[in-house]
């Protein structure tokens, strides 16, 4: 990023060709704001893969498998997926597919145990800090991870869906195997995060993508406790391991209805969509944690006069403090790369003259 950053991870595993010792960081803008430090214009970063929109990364991936391409650290410095021990590919326009989902309980003892699974992703920590190396400090690299439910979703489903209803189904029909499932992932999603921070990560961000599809009542029971203590855990355990406290950012898609919960579960940051108004999500989380978040999309693909029009609307209405721009979910595949640095650019114009006003 230029604060724009596409900043996906990859992530450590002792390669002797890269450095122990990192590149200073000559922009702290954005860790700042994500501890509810004072800033003089607001940090934009944008959720998605550089793979999943920039022409010419895609070009550099065609005729690539893209597992193979994550498991070499050089080429993966901004791809990573985790498998978790399940026969899966990557199908363009639909994303991680498992050929052989979990459609019983007695399924869940194919799975490889939270220390298997975290010495086969030691491609994703190389990477990761060859990649903070390569940001040569400009900008800090942001390590991330799927939360738990959202990971059962895709072993369940097989892929993607837009009910999940196979996914809740264990939720009804199994829900001691589904809190063993969870306690599975929410396992291995700590101890990946904690190798993150320890291969370069300065920050951290957790995706809970199918938050919407629980509703309050379900995702209170199965997905808010895992978030909860990914949090607790990972902050523990990086302290056990004597690494850096590192911001930790929480993202549930449509969990609108569980921003005050989110609010209190031991994040620095919690992630808006665009479906929010900025002023009741201020309310709900009580002023007292960074936002980020919340331009729709689809607002990349509009005039530039309208869109800085929107973004000028959602800074004011954000505020400039405790604050993090971003769009309300990550860019798609077909998003103008102009309709981003307009994006980008109008974001750090109007924070600065909000600022220069205020003082």
């Amino acid at each position: 990023m230029t604060e724009q950053a596409d900043m996906s991870t990859c992530g450590q595993h002792g390669n002797p060709d890269v450095p122990d010792v990192f590149p200073a960081l000559k922009n702290d803008t954005f860790l700042r704001a994500a501890r509810g430090e004072a800033t003089s214009y607001v940090p934009v970063w944008c959720m998605r893969q550089a793979g999943r929109y920039l022409p010419e990364f895609r070009m550099k991936r065609a005729g690539q498998d893209f597992f193979e391409t994550c498991r070499n650290p050089a080429a993966c410095c901004e791809l990573t997926l985790q498998a978790l021990g399940m026969d899966a590919e990557m199908i363009p326009g639909k994303g991680p597919t498992f050929k052989q989902p979990l459609e019983e309980p007695s399924h869940l003892q194919r799975l490889l145990s939270p220390h298997a699974a975290r010495s086969a992703l030691f491609y994703v920590h190389d990477a990761l800090r060859l990649t903070r190396h390569q940001l040569d400090g400009l900008v800090p690299l942001i390590g991330f991870a799927g939360a738990p439910w959202t990971l059962m979703c895709y072993m369940v489903e097989g892929g993607g869906s837009t009910t999940m209803s196979r996914a809740k189904r264990w939720l009804y029909q199994y829900p001691e195997e589904s809190h063993n499932l969870l306690k599975i992932l929410t396992d291995t999603v700590v101890e990946y995060l904690v190798d993150q921070v320890s291969a370069g990560a300065q920050a951290l961000q957790l995706f809970e993508s199918h938050a919407g599809c629980l509703g309050p009542s379900l995702f209170m029971e199965f997905a808010l406790p895992c978030l909860k203590d990914v949090a607790r855990r990972v902050q523990n355990g990086l302290r056990q391991a004597d690494l850096p406290a590192v911001p930790m950012i929480v993202f549930a898609k449509d969990g609108h209805f569980s921003l005050q919960e989110l609010s209190q579960a031991g994040y620095d940051v919690v992630g808006v969509d665009w479906t929010v108004r900025p002023e009741l999500a201020r309310e709900l989380t009580g002023g007292k944690i960074t936002l980020q978040g919340n331009l729709d999309p689809c607002a990349l693909y509009a005039p530039k006069e309208v869109l800085e029009k929107k973004v000028n609307k959602m800074v004011s209405e954000f505020g400039t403090q405790r604050y993090i721009a971003n769009l309300g979910h990550g860019i798609y595949p077909d998003a103008p790369p102009e309709g981003l640095g307009t994006f980008v650019d109008a974001v750090h114009a109007i924070s600065r003259s909000l600022n220069a006003c205020t003082n």
